[in-house]
This record gives structure tokens, C-alpha cells and sequence, in this order.
């Protein structure tokens, strides 16, 4: 290949990337206000939950260790 056909090449694949990258970002779906909020409330609710789980198992372990030691 000349200078020219790899020039029109590189810039025919950069062409094609950034039209690869304009048809993914139009199949991109945001939520609505609605489920933003419920997924929000969820993830908040987990978080809660998950946090109180390991306090208690640490707090438990940490009582188990200090009558084992």
C-alpha cells in the first residue's frame, strides 16, 4: 500500500469506530425519576442491611476472641 491508501484506510477505520460508538450510545436506556428513586431507596436499604450484618458478626467474633485469649 502507498502513503495515500493507508491514510484513506486509517481514516476510514477511525470513521467506522466513531459510528460503532454513535449506534451503542443510542441504544443506551436511562431511567425514569421513578425508578431512579426505587433503585436509590434499594440500594441505600442494602447498604443499611449489610453494614448491621458485619457490625454484628464483628461484634460477635470480637467477644469469641477475647474469651478465647
Amino acid at each position: 500500500m502507498d502513503g495515500e491508501a493507508q491514510k484513506a484506510s486509517l481514516f476510514g477505520r477511525i470513521k467506522e469506530f466513531f459510528m460503532g460508538v454513535k449506534l451503542e450510545f443510542s441504544k443506551i436506556v436511562f431511567p425514569n425519576q421513578e425508578d431512579l428513586k426505587k433503585q436509590t431507596i434499594a440500594v441505600l436499604v442494602s447498604s443499611v442491611f449489610i453494614s448491621v450484618l458485619i457490625l454484628i458478626i464483628d461484634t460477635i467474633l470480637k467477644y469469641l476472641l477475647g474469651f478465647i485469649l
